[in-house]
């Protein structure tokens, strides 16, 4: 094969890698396949094996592009090789960010969060979503994390949260009053873009669903209003771990909010 067709084949691979992922993320938001498809089988099997692909070729076109004189044409191969490094890394970074977060229920309240109302639990049967476990349990005795590593069988979900996401609080509501913040909440996730709002006045309780770009996951939020502050949960319908999604999503909302309430 010559050395201009090697080339051609890097430069189309390079551009078929995007696409590739795009689509095995996307087919799972559009339903065109099932989520364990997209991350087990496209993913986590099958992406690895195109980048190796890629840079196998990128690098025999750059021995190619080094033989011959005069030397050009190597500048392609060299970007064959470093992007699916490049890809490669952000897998593995990946990993240690599950890793680094294994649980995806994450609540400001873990001695007794924020509970979701009868429609949102109806909604999560109906759509095969996790079971919402005891904050006070080990993970060790649930179904999910019945095969974790010993050093994390024995935490808890308050004890992750307290240890992982330290920074977490309530929210004060200071001069706001219930109707106010109520308001704030459900104003501050339609601007996030959250579907399914709900306001419960007589519960205090604010409920919205969102939705990630990549994959289409959604996320089931409810805030709970009290009489001097304001507690959130975030958790994911499917999957172990939420890649500390649901703790930024909480963050993000809770500055929000604060911002119309004037609280911090």
């Amino acid at each position: 094969m010559k050395k201009f067709s090697l080339n051609k084949l890097v430069v189309a691979l390079i551009i078929f890698l995007p696409i590739y992922f795009a689509v095995a993320a996307l087919g799972t938001k559009f339903g065109l396949w099932g989520w364990q498809f997209s991350l087990g089988t496209l993913i986590v099997s099958g992406g690895p094996i195109l980048l190796g692909l890629t840079a196998l070729v990128a690098v025999i076109a750059l021995i190619a592009a080094l033989l011959r004189k005069p030397r050009k044409g190597w500048i392609v191969p060299v970007a064959g090789i470093v992007i699916p490094l490049a890809a490669f890394a952000m897998l593995a970074t990946t990993g240690t960010t599950a890793e680094a977060n294994p649980i995806h229920d994450i609540s400001t309240d873990t001695s007794n969060p924020p509970q979701f109302s009868a429609e949102t639990m109806q909604a999560r049967e109906q759509a095969g979503a996790n079971a919402l476990n005891d904050y006070q349990t080990p993970l060790g005795e649930t179904e999910m994390y019945s095969g974790a590593a010993p050093e994390l069988a024995i935490k808890s979900h308050a004890q992750i949260i307290n240890e992982t996401y330290a920074d977490l609080a309530p929210l004060p509501l200071g001069g706001a009053s219930q109707a106010d913040a109520l308001a704030a909440v459900a104003a501050a996730m339609a601007n996030m873009g959250f579907d399914d709002i709900r306001t419960d006045a007589q519960a205090g309780r604010v409920e919205g669903v969102a939705e990630t770009f990549w994959f289409g996951f959604k996320d089931d939020v409810v805030a709970r209003v009290g009489e001097n502050e304001i507690d959130f949960r975030s958790v994911s319908r499917v999957g172990q771990s939420d890649l500390g999604a649901n703790a930024d999503r909480i963050a993000e909302l809770r500055d929000a909010v604060s911002g119309q309430i004037g609280q911090r």
